[in-house]
């Protein structure tokens, strides 16, 4: 990607179209000297590519949206989308077809500076000041480090912080775990199980019976009266985030989140970084479930289905076991039926949960391109953004909908479940899902003491992560997700992440599809991974993870309490 965007830039730059590709910033419109501001004010219309909820009702006439653009002077053409987004957004970048901004895509640290550098996106450090940005200006000054988190290699911007400091501690627990610590959390139909007299699993191996048992009963027709062998044992989406495969490998020692950074990378207790996917209980693990499917135990459609089509099966009543964050959310009518699974033990007994760093700031979820004409002007309706109670309602909805009423303390209350079923024959979570606007919002801690509660679903899915599935957990070691690479490292993650990710992901969906895993095809798959680059890019993650605990340990011996 970074080869044929910089290739698009050199061809432009010699056609005369583009100016000040060097440093930080340059682009194709957008063309001032690279760390200054671009003052022209003329455009007013803008269009935005942004990803967007399967479940949201759509951009185009929210209302936060829509006042806050009103409030900056402009009109925004909303190109939403939640399906085959990557893809699109690539395909927009490689043919310079770029909108005046991408929102909520999920550009890494790497793909900011590579399209920082080549001139696709401008530096936004500039416009950082109190007179384009107040609001965001007084966070990054009251809050170095998310500035940190956001500065690039090269000493540039290229997209706006977002992040939620939403953890254990914000509900009273003694240690503070990020909501995001575990995805996925797995759920069984305790109906069937009662009907069949059976219990709730606790190993892979109860699992698979009880699956079977589901199968052979078609469960889903003889107790919903649904069509006759419409019935899916257990359903997900291969390497999904909340609602992928990954929970279930902790009985093979390990769970690979999918995550930001690179597949299968996992922080190991003693500091050293590991791709899970040349270790042998990685193979174990794809010969153990490649009999599931092989059975018809595992839905078949687990390797191509959307979220949208994988929700409608679950709340039709089809589905026996699945992933999802909330059972009420994916369950629909039939979630009274369903409890959450255990962390299951593997075939040797035991299990391990590795957690997901979920707490970082990112930078990935708004960048403004070359083709801006006025950045001024845009950033003006983002640093609303940064307004407590404006971020309040484009993450759960606006005054009046989702948040209904302000207590003694000033502090908005959400709307129940009970009132949400009442006022809109909804659940307070769908009402969530259909306003909540994707971009970067930065919801810091004190956010619930000084404008709104915690919402009820948040409460309740960190009280289940707390005391339901962090007991599982034994080590709580993580890759952080905001370690900020060098020119010469994005080099190296560029040549092989792509190419590496793809090998291992097909490679996992074909063992575990069609089985195939001899001692000399797992040898050969091991000698290509090396050729696809995984010694450097291990050598790589390595030195930004030891740079970034070095860097951590000088800040804090730089804090005042320490200094003293």
């Amino acid at each position: 990607m970074k080869t044929s965007t910089k290739r698009i830039g050199a061809i432009a730059a010699l056609l005369g179209i583009t100016a000040g590709l060097a440093g930080c910033g340059g682009g194709k419109t957008n063309t001032v000297e690279p760390g200054t501001v671009n003052t022209n004010t003329d455009q007013t219309s803008f269009n935005i590519i942004s990803g967007i909820s399967a479940l949201s009702g759509g951009y185009d006439s929210n209302e936060v949206l829509n006042t806050m653009a009103d409030n900056a002077g402009i009109s925004i053409t909303w190109d939403t989308m939640s399906d085959s987004l990557t893809e699109q957004v690539n395909i927009r970048i490689a043919g310079n077809d770029l909108p005046d901004a991408f929102n909520a895509v999920g550009f890494s640290n790497y793909d900011l500076t590579n399209y920082g550098e080549d001139g696709t996106f401008i530096d936004l450090t500039p416009y950082i000041t109190e007179e384009y940005m107040p609001n965001l200006t007084k966070i990054l000054e009251e809050h170095p480090d998310i500035r940190a988190a956001i500065t690039m290699d090269d000493g540039c911007i290229y997209g706006l912080p977002a992040g939620e400091q939403m953890g254990t501690a914000g509900i009273g627990k003694d240690e503070d775990y990020n909501i995001y610590t575990i995805p996925q959390y797995s759920m069984i139909n305790k109906a069937w199980l009662d009907a069949l007299g059976l219990q709730v699993p606790t190993t892979l191996d109860e699992l698979h019976d009880v699956l079977k048992a589901f199968k052979d009963n078609d469960m889903s027709a003889t107790y919903y009266g649904n069509d006759p062998g419409s019935t899916i044992p257990m359903s997900f989406g291969i390497d999904q985030w909340c609602w992928g495969q990954n929970i279930f490998y902790a009985g093979f020692g390990f769970t690979n989140w999918t995550n930001d950074i690179c597949a299968d990378l996992l922080l190991q207790p003693d500091g050293t970084v590991n791709f899970v996917s040349d270790d042998d209980n990685y193979r174990a693990a794809l010969e153990y479930f490649h009999n599931w499917f092989a059975e018809g135990l595992i839905d078949q459609e687990a390797f191509s289905q959307t979220d949208t089509q994988y929700m409608a099966k679950c709340s039709q009543g089809e589905v026996g076991v699945a992933t999802w964050w909330y059972i009420e959310e994916l369950m629909g009518d039939y979630a009274d039926d369903y409890v959450f699974l255990p962390v299951l033990a593997g075939p040797d007994g035991t299990y391990n949960v590795t957690v997901r760093d979920g707490g970082g700031i990112n930078s990935g979820n708004l960048s403004i391109t070359s083709a801006c004409e006025s950045p001024i002007n845009l950033l003006k309706f983002y640093d609303q953004w940064y307004d407590p109670e404006n971020v309040m309602q484009l993450q759960y909805g606006p005054i009046g909908t989702y948040f209904t009423e302000q207590d003694e303390n000033g502090l908005w209350q959400s709307i129940s479940d009970e009132e949400a079923q009442q006022k809109f024959g909804k659940s307070a979570g769908e009402v969530k899902s259909e306003y909540e606007v994707y971009g970067p919002k930065l919801i810091l801690s004190d956010y619930y003491a000084t404008t709104f509660e915690m919402e009820p679903r948040a409460i309740e899915r960190l009280s289940d992560l707390y005391d339901y599935w962090m007991p599982f957990v034994k080590d709580t070691t993580c890759y952080p997700i905001d370690c900020v690479y060098t020119e010469d490292e994005l080099d190296t993650i560029d040549k092989w992440r792509v190419d590496f990710e793809n090998f291992v992901a097909e490679q996992e969906a074909t063992w575990l599809r069609d089985g195939g895993i001899t001692d000399e095809t797992w040898n050969a798959y091991k000698e290509n991974l090396n050729s696809y680059g995984m010694q450097e890019l291990l050598d790589t993650y390595q030195a930004a993870y030891d740079r970034y605990v070095q860097t951590a340990g000088e800040a804090q011996t730089a804090t005042p309490e320490n200094a003293a």
